[in-house]
């Protein structure tokens, strides 16, 4: 809508806006949960690469590598070479959070050595997510600028981005079991041997699924918005 000399776009303020605000309060969350208990140290002195050890043993697995890798909050389980990498916060600290966090990327090992099918199929649509990422934007723009009878190059590249919402949206099952699946082993086996110690970590890790939910959130705000866009050029 024209305002004086400026055009404001009110699709970015009703869906953009609200997923920046949302992104920005899950990243304020996590920061400020794993700050907190990564100044607690857990009664046991367990580190982080030794909770990830005995979640891997409670489940019978023995294939999976350890690693350090450098940064904080960089901790992944890479399961193209069957390894877990863990930070300088998480890999050698005997902290709360380091242990709910390593206990989390091995229970994303014991998914992969399961076979739990939310993971199979995330794992499945990577190369098309990977392909529809470098292509949709480009396409959308070029959608964006040509004429409306060529609108269809517009719908190729929402089509391309949808596959981007829909890695989003199968991420977050595959996020939330691996905690419930870290956080049983962690209570079960003792690891953490206090409420406070347990209560701690899964606060972490809580904090933490915020953050793919608000990726997902972002996600779908995008594609409405682009559709809504796509619906005024018909008129």
């Amino acid at each position: 809508m024209p305002f004086g000399m400026f055009y404001i776009d009110y699709t970015y303020i009703y869906f953009i806006v609200p997923a920046i605000l949302f992104s920005l309060l899950a990243s304020i969350w996590v920061k400020s949960s794993f700050s907190k208990y990564s100044k607690i140290q857990n009664r046991r002195g367990l580190t982080g690469s030794q909770a990830a050890y005995n979640v891997l043993v409670t489940h019978g697995i023995t294939n999976v590598k350890i690693e350090h890798v450098k940064g904080s909050m960089t901790d992944h389980f890479d399961p193209r070479t069957n390894t877990i990498r863990l930070s300088d916060t998480v890999y050698n600290c005997s902290t709360i959070a380091a242990v709910g966090v390593a206990a989390h990327e091995a229970g994303h090992a014991v998914q992969h050595a399961t076979g739990y099918v939310p993971n199979k199929i995330r794992g499945a649509i990577v190369p098309l997510v990977n392909i529809g990422s470098k292509l949709s934007w480009i396409l959308i723009l070029i959608g964006l600028l040509l004429p409306v009878q060529y609108e269809i190059v517009l719908y190729i590249g929402i089509a391309f981005f949808s596959l981007s919402v829909l890695f989003s949206l199968v991420t977050l099952p595959v996020e939330f079991n691996a905690s419930k699946r870290a956080l049983q082993t962690l209570k079960s086996t003792n690891m953490l041997t206090a409420e406070d110690e347990y209560s701690g970590a899964r606060k972490v890790l809580t904090a933490a699924a915020m953050t793919y939910v608000a990726a997902a959130f972002s996600a779908i705000m995008n594609l409405l918005r682009l559709l809504v866009i796509a619906g005024r050029r018909r008129r």
